[in-house]
């Protein structure tokens, strides 16, 4: 099954939306943007997904970020079953209307050429449904991030804007994001970087974990956008010897 790999641009496609038709570099522009897709409308899990999305928009547009949904079923359905989403997710005088649109794949255009389809999980036809993808587009529309969930396990939008942090931080600096990173924690110089060049680079200073192996490669420095200092995070607690 063909699919979208990291570095590859997204195509130019031409979709029907809840909003109209549009091309999807054009609906970008010069944004990021997130691609997500959904098994079926209508379902429990996708419409607390669907929800929770529509809640966090206003964090996601703070990111320069435009979002866009897809699955399988035809605008009908979309539009009908946004009034489900909004129904319950917000309370009554809040949202009147989703704040991005919902592609209409019928025809599996998309779905297949990004490697979309779940082989496992079928309609009532026997035709494979849209497994829960998440596509991060950067403004050059290369892929950024591609995250794949089965049809059981709903997703963490949260962590997709932790993600999403990581991603235009380390677009703008040379730095990486350890595990479990937030804005505002230590980054990681890379370990290809010169220490003349480090200390250049990030003047408020490096800070390096010591290591059995000697080797200097942990090396710490406070998240650039933030230009607060920091501290290596702790080292993990050691294990027990023996279970006795």
């Amino acid at each position: 099954m063909p699919g979208l790999l990291l570095g590859d641009e997204l195509p130019n496609f031409e979709v029907e939306t809840t909003a109209g038709t549009v091309k999807l570099h054009e609906y970008f522009g010069d944004s990021w943007g997130i691609l997500f897709s959904h098994p079926r409308d209508y379902t429990p899990v996708c419409t607390t997904e669907l929800g929770r999305v529509a809640r966090l928009s206003g964090e996601f547009s703070k990111r320069n970020v435009k979002l866009i949904a897809l699955s399988v079923d035809n605008l009908e359905d979309h539009h009908g079953w946004s009034k489900d989403i909004l129904a319950y997710n917000y309370e009554k005088s809040e949202g009147s209307e989703l704040p991005y649109p919902i592609i209409a794949d019928s025809k599996r255009e998309l779905a297949v050429t990004l490697g979309m389809l779940d082989p496992v999980e079928k309609d009532k036809d026997g035709m494979p449904v849209t497994a829960r993808c998440v596509f991060i587009i950067g403004p050059d529309k290369k892929l950024k991030l591609s995250i794949l969930y089965p049809h059981t396990t709903g997703r963490s939008f949260d962590e997709i804007l932790r993600v999403l942090d990581s991603l235009q931080l380390t677009a703008q600096k040379r730095v990486a994001t350890p595990t479990e990173w937030k804005p505002g924690g230590c980054v990681m110089v890379p370990p290809n970087m010169p220490e003349d060049e480090a200390a250049a680079l990030f003047p408020i200073g490096v800070f390096s974990k010591e290591l059995p192996s000697g080797r200097k490669y942990l090396r710490y420095t406070p998240d650039p956008l933030d230009r607060k200092g920091c501290e290596p995070p702790p080292a993990e607690p050691e294990l027990p010897t023996s279970l006795s």
